[in-house]
């Protein structure tokens, strides 16, 4: 019934007053449909979304007059119902001709069937295999339906790549935040624990080094060479701890905390910041161990005598350059620590990019998001 019924309306005047009504239908009728596959047959069919904020507008009539929302229901909801209506159908001819010996003796005296054995016989039959047949056909019906609607209704492969992009991009932002806070406890734990303790070990090793003037050579020596030991170990965690979060850069951030970089650096270091936008945490975490591993390069490998770092931000990207006047040739293929740098800047969706001609200087400029 519902195909004869869309035949008359395409042959009749009514054809674009239906079709505007459906276009302006489209998304409450969808969103009928996939509740309706909800409750029948436990399919979720997510809807397409509209996209960002600053094109929700037309992301909205593109839902609207999505050709396949169009398609649906034009085409396959009229064909769906179609099907449907022929297994209803299926199954009423399959009642009738199973149960033919006990209603032909209600037929009028002018319909004779009674004495038609063989045809009824083939009626009986046919019955039972189309009753066999009927539930194969409905479960075909139901399948055609939710892949039709999982098709026409949800998300295109685009749109669910885009979707599956977003959350591994959210994915790997919350595990950098876990390795980042990880990463400050530990720093937290040793900066009040281990180094305390060996903080105060040195401190009485010291005090005994200097009370005990009448204590035997040997043990002396021994005394003096623990003290030095313990301060070498302090010095050693010290560095460590710096190297896994510096407390100045959470305590006064980033541009304390690349001061602090800058003057240990064993070579000059001209350090221009300005940041006007507020940045996370671990995007200032990238930021600064990403200043002091290229310094740490060049120190090594540029035969530099001075270094540039600039700082800044604008349109919610963090930018840092780093230059010098060294000899030049930086290639990331020959493990001179490019890649690490890159790798760095890469987990938090950033770009790093490098300058070297043979000769200098040498510019790399890294380009980090300033939220995650």
């Amino acid at each position: 019934m519902a195909l004869p019924a869309w035949l008359a309306v395409t042959e009749s005047k009514l054809l674009f007053p239906v079709l505007a009504v459906l276009l302006g239908c489209a998304r409450p009728l969808s969103a009928v449909q996939r509740g309706r596959l909800r409750a029948l047959h436990g399919v979720v069919v997510p809807p397409p979304r509209p996209g960002d904020a600053q094109s929700r507008l037309m992301g909205r009539l593109r839902l609207v007059l999505s050709w396949r929302q169009t398609v649906y229901h034009l085409l396959v909801g009229p064909l769906l119902a179609l099907g449907a209506a022929l297994v209803v159908y299926a199954w009423g001819a399959a009642l009738v001709l199973t149960t033919v010996y006990g209603w032909i003796w209600l037929m009028p005296p002018s319909v004779d069937l009674r004495g038609d054995w063989p045809e009824l016989v083939a009626f009986t039959v046919c019955g039972l295999l189309l009753a066999v047949m009927t539930p194969w056909l409905a479960g075909l019906m139901a399948w055609l339906e939710v892949r039709a609607a999982q098709l026409l209704l949800g998300p295109d492969r685009t749109e669910q790549l885009e979707q599956r992009v977003e959350e591994i991009a959210e994915s790997r932002a919350g595990l950098v935040d876990a390795v980042d806070t990880e990463r400050r406890r530990i720093e937290r734990d040793l900066h009040d624990g281990a180094q305390q303790r060996l903080t105060s070990l040195a401190m009485n090793l010291g005090l005994a080094r200097r009370t005990l003037k009448d204590c035997p050579p040997d043990a002396m020596q021994v005394i003096v060479a623990a003290h030095e030991e313990a301060q070498a170990a302090i010095d050693e965690l010290r560095d460590l701890v710096r190297g896994l979060h510096p407390a100045v850069l959470e305590d006064r951030g980033l541009d304390a905390a690349l001061s602090g970089i800058a003057a240990r650096a064993p070579l000059p270091v001209r350090l221009d910041v300005e940041v006007s936008e507020q940045i996370a945490p671990t995007v200032e975490a990238v930021a600064y161990f990403t200043v002091s591993e290229a310094l740490t390069n060049v120190a090594k490998h540029a035969r530099a005598r001075q270094v540039d770092v600039s700082v800044r931000t604008a349109g919610g990207r963090l930018r840092l350059v780093i230059s010098d006047d060294g000899v030049g040739g930086a290639d990331a293929s020959r493990g001179t620590g490019l890649t690490g740098l890159r790798q760095r800047a890469g987990s938090v969706d950033g770009t790093l990019s490098v300058l070297s001609p043979l000769g200098g200087p040498t510019t790399i400029t890294v380009e980090l998001p300033c939220a995650l």
